[in-house]
């Protein structure tokens, strides 16, 4: 019954850009038993400051303690959880796919286009795609691929941003 309460959620994090952040974040992470889906950083439009974005599952009271257990960590400068409806989501991928032989080639670049994705590397055996999208996006073309046999696959984990003027800025 405890499952039927589990849902998704995207977490934005704005931290100081330095050493060790990462480390105790995820650590903290650990130390509580919460598994992190996926987690992407980077810098952002501020210097000196990396934002997170963290996708994790859980009921609300776990979601809850989470955002508060980030909060007290003293690289973590803010937190959001992001609302699931007003917020625009990607992922990219980099798919190396098997082509055995000239038809399959052709049906694969066919495919890559209907996804708007790009061939970024060929050779004789295999193909390079990249795909951006949405997961769910990434999610149907990886189901396309695998019955061509993929190679090696590199996923970043989701990014988000609040959609029209919301945003997490630290002069807020």
């Amino acid at each position: 019954m405890e499952n039927q309460n589990k849902k998704t959620t995207v977490i934005a994090a704005l931290v100081e850009n330095k050493p060790g952040v990462l480390h105790s974040v995820s650590n903290m992470f650990r130390r509580r038993g919460y598994n992190i889906e996926s987690i992407t950083v980077g810098h952002t439009e501020q210097k000196g400051v990396a934002r997170m974005t963290i996708t994790v599952s859980g009921d609300e009271k776990t979601l809850e303690q989470i955002t508060k257990q980030m909060n007290k960590l003293i690289d973590v400068i803010k937190v959001n959880q992001l609302e699931p409806d007003a917020i625009v989501t990607r992922e990219l991928a980099l798919v190396k796919i098997s082509v055995p032989d000239v038809k399959s080639r052709s049906d694969i670049i066919n495919c890559v286009e209907v996804f708007r994705g790009r061939v970024v590397d060929v050779s004789p055996e295999s193909l390079m795609v990249e795909i951006t999208g949405t997961p769910d996006k990434v999610d149907a073309f990886l189901n396309l691929m695998r019955t061509y046999g993929i190679i090696e696959l590199a996923r970043t984990g989701l990014t988000a941003l609040s959609r029209g003027v919301k945003s997490i800025r630290i002069d807020e």
